[in-house]
Order: C-alpha cells, then structure tokens, then sequence
C-alpha cells in the first residue's frame, strides 16, 4: 500500500476544513507557547509574594524576639525559633508541629559563629535565603535571622529561656503550596480558554473560507457548462477587487481566448475546405467530361490539367501540414548559424522568374549571422518572394542590414501596395486581397500567414511597413554572436 494513503485517510479534502485544521494547529501551538509562559511567570510572580510575606514575617519575630516576646503560635507562614543549650525549641508556630510531630524541634540548632551565606540587609540584619532542609518528605525554603544573647537584657534572656552566652536562631519556611495552587488554577483556566479558544478559531476559519470560496464556487459551476463548441459562457466579476475579481478576470480572458481559438478553428476548416473544393470540383470536372466523350477530348491538356490541379493540392496539403507543425509550437532542434545575407542572395540567384519577366535583386552591408533552420528560412524567403512576384510590376527588392542586436531583412515590390487597414489582415490564413488573381497564379493564401508564423518560431518578427510605392515587408530577427564577440 502506498505510504500517502494513511495521510489521505484522515486528511480532510475540503479547503474549509483544510484551513480550519491549519488555523487551529497553529493557534494551539500559539496558546500553548503563550500558556507555558503565563505558567512560569505566575509561578515565579506567586513564589515572590510568598517570599517577601516570610521576610517580613521573619523580620517581625527577630523584632519581638529582640524585645524579649515570645512570638504567638499563631501565624501566616510556618517559623521556629531555636537556641544553643537547649533541647526544644524556644517558640514555633503557623504549623510547624505538622512537619515532624512529636519532635523536640524540626530546624537544627545553630552551631559556630554562623551561617556561611549571610547576607546584609540594608538595617543591618542578617538573614539566610539560601538554607534548605527536609520537611515532611519535601524540601523547602526556608530562611534565617541569627540573633545573639548579648544583644538582650538579663530579664529578656530568662523569660525566653535560654542561656546567657547562647545563640538564637529564628527560621521562616516559605511555603509553595499558595503558588502551585494559584499556578495550577490559573492552568485551568488557561485550558478552559484555550480549547474554547481553538473550537472558535476553528469554526471562524472554516466559515470565513466557506463565504470566501462562494464567488468561487460560482466561477466552477459556470465553467463546467463551457464546451468547446460553445466556449461563450462567461463568469461575473466581483467589484471587491480582491484575488477573486482577478481571478474571474483571467478566466473570462481564457474563455475569450478559448472562444477566439474555436471560430478560428471553424474558419480555417472551412477556409481549408473551400480551398480543396475548388481544384478538386475542376480536377473531378475535367475527368468526367474526358471520360464521357473520349474520342473528343484533348487528352494531353486534360492531363495538364490534372496535373496542375494535383499540384496546386500537392501545395496546399503541404502548408496545411506545416501549419499543423508550427502550431504545434515545437522547438527548433540544434539550430544552425546562418548566413542570412549569403543565404539570401544564394536564394536569389536560383530564383527563377517564370510569369514574367521581374528584376529580383539582393544587397547587403556584410555578413548577416542568425540562429535557425535552413529550410525553415528558406521557405519564409521563398513565401516572400513568390507574394512580392505576384504583386510587382517591374522590380523586387531584398536588403539585409545589420541593426544593433537584430538582422533586419526586407523583401520590397513596386506593385499595387496594400491598403493601411489590410496591414494585418494580409498575415491571416487564407485572406486573398485579390482572390481571383491569387487563385489563377496558384496562390493558396497561406505564404504570409507562414513566413510569420516561422519568424516567430525563431524569435523574430514580421510585418509590413507602410512605403509610398509598393509593398515592403519587414523580417527582424535576432542576431547570432560572432566568435569575436562571445
């Protein structure tokens, strides 16, 4: 089984869901980032007030103890005071008993001239933050305050108990059980508001996709009814001018381009169809009238007009097929550098002029290099040619020039000109200016359409610019590096 089909099994297919499905893994791995956070600094916030309660209520019992008072059991944090001599403790309070019940004192007595990590206060009281000591199976902070015996009066030593030369010592337990508890509180709550967090989010993202993917919606269903028979259909733009308005935009450009495609499409059949009709109406003529009086046929121009009809098939056949081939848009394979300027004139020589007599001459100002295929070149210079000889009345000019990155080649005839509104028509298949006159010299109405079509085929252009005399068609193509300049 492939390895994908678990994955597609529980991954949703819908875009809504989809995004509903993001939207919520990326809030919960947000929230609960942010949730981890908030969990640290209440615990830290929590264990700080708790700190602060026991260093004031440490401060509080060395004042009374200083005063000779023996603090009251009642108390917010648990605090024993201990003494060296003495066995029990000197007072305890807040709970301390419930660490280890039944013990004479839980914190040890002090011993030596004190703790090795006093810290002095700003009144110059000692007290340690840093001792810790087993509890009731759990360690616990807890902090100190040394106080000595001298600091108090006879009377204040025997009333709390101890011995003139001892050494007191009051101890605070700061207690964690506030913090965790206001920590874990506030981690149910956290919870609480980050799943319902998530199912909001989550349902927000699926319905804000699902009115967002209505235009949409309305974009698929009006295409599925296009046909290529019938390609003119066309979606309703939103006047938001959001992604969706481009959207349609570009689909209705697609459709256009869909539907300019199909009526060329038609056309051209029927443009191909015509032209087959006629040298296949005279060919199918001109045999069956042969055929039915054979003793009163001239059998020799009979077959001369077959044969021209054939070829002028033969013809057309073979440009219908290159047609076929360029819109194809196939590459052009291992291109060869060509001298355009020498191949021109080369074309030029072997020209032959048989209508009737034309003067056909090639100039050039050097070398011409272009990237392409001979025969490809060959047949748009021969379509150029054999358009300006049905047109010229004396002359044709061909000029090669050499214009910064592009070989500019021009085929310019001394005929009739072509109208300035024809200047495009006259590229498109099977368009005849002159019909009559293009069919009796063998013209398919094809040659323009393909020496532009192979002029894009090898980057270039082709168009026909306006001169006072004649018509002049202009072929700019890009120019092949010399071995000098690469």
């Amino acid at each position: 089984m492939n390895a994908t089909e678990p994955r597609r099994r529980w991954w949703p297919r819908s875009v809504r869901a989809r995004t509903a499905l993001a939207v919520a893994s990326t809030a919960a791995v947000i929230l609960t980032a942010i949730g981890w956070w908030v969990h640290r600094d209440v615990y830290r916030q929590s264990t700080q007030i708790a700190t602060e309660q026991a260093v004031a209520q440490l401060f509080a019992l060395s004042d009374q103890l200083r005063e000779g008072v023996v603090p009251a059991r009642a108390s917010t944090v648990p605090y024993e005071v201990v003494a060296t001599g003495r066995r029990t403790a000197v007072a305890y309070g807040g709970g301390m008993e419930d660490f280890d019940p039944g013990t004479h004192h839980v914190m040890p007595a002090p011993t030596g001239e004190g703790s090795p990590h006093y810290v002095r206060l700003p009144v110059n009281r000692d007290y340690n933050p840093g001792i810790r000591s087993d509890m009731a199976g759990g360690m616990y902070r807890v902090l100190a305050v040394d106080i000595e015996a001298d600091e108090l009066s006879s009377d204040e030593v025997a009333d709390l108990g101890i011995a003139a030369d001892a050494k007191l010592r009051v101890y605070v337990v700061v207690l964690p059980h506030t913090a965790e508890e206001i920590t874990e509180t506030t981690d149910r709550l956290l919870l609480r508001a980050g799943l319902v967090s998530l199912v909001l989010l989550a349902t927000a993202a699926y319905f804000a996709v699902r009115i967002a993917l209505r235009p949409v919606e309305a974009i698929r269903v009006l295409t599925a009814s296009v046909t290529a028979s019938d390609p003119r259909e066309r979606v309703t733009v939103p006047a938001t001018g959001h992604e969706i308005t481009a959207l349609a935009t570009t689909i209705n450009t697609t459709l256009q381009r869909l539907d300019n495609a199909a009526a060329q499409q038609r056309r051209f059949v029927a443009d191909a169809a015509h032209e087959l009709r006629s040298p296949l109406t005279t060919l199918l003529a001109s045999l069956e009238v042969a055929l039915a009086y054979p003793e009163r046929t001239d059998w020799p121009a009979a077959a001369t007009t077959a044969a021209r009809q054939t070829r002028r098939l033969h013809a057309l056949a073979e440009d219908l097929l290159l047609l076929a081939r360029l819109d194809a848009r196939t590459p052009v394979v291992r291109p060869d550098t060509i001298d355009l300027a020498a191949f021109a004139s080369r074309l030029t020589g072997q020209y032959t002029l048989t209508e009737r007599p034309l003067a056909l001459t090639c100039d050039s100002t050097g070398p011409a290099p272009v990237h392409g295929n001979r025969d490809d070149y060959e047949r748009l210079l021969r379509n150029l040619i054999d358009n300006a000889a049905r047109h010229a009345a004396h002359r044709i000019q061909i000029t090669i020039q050499n214009q910064d990155a592009w070989v500019v080649l021009t085929v310019h005839d001394d005929g009739p000109g072509v109208p300035t509104e024809d200047a495009e028509r006259i590229f498109e298949r099977f368009v005849r200016l002159d019909d009559a006159r293009s069919r009796d010299h063998g013209g398919t109405g094809l040659g323009l359409a393909i020496a532009r079509d192979l002029a894009h085929r090898h980057r270039g252009t082709l168009i026909l610019t306006p001169r006072p005399l004649g018509a002049c068609f202009q072929l700019r193509l890009p120019r092949a590096p010399t071995p000098a300049e690469k």
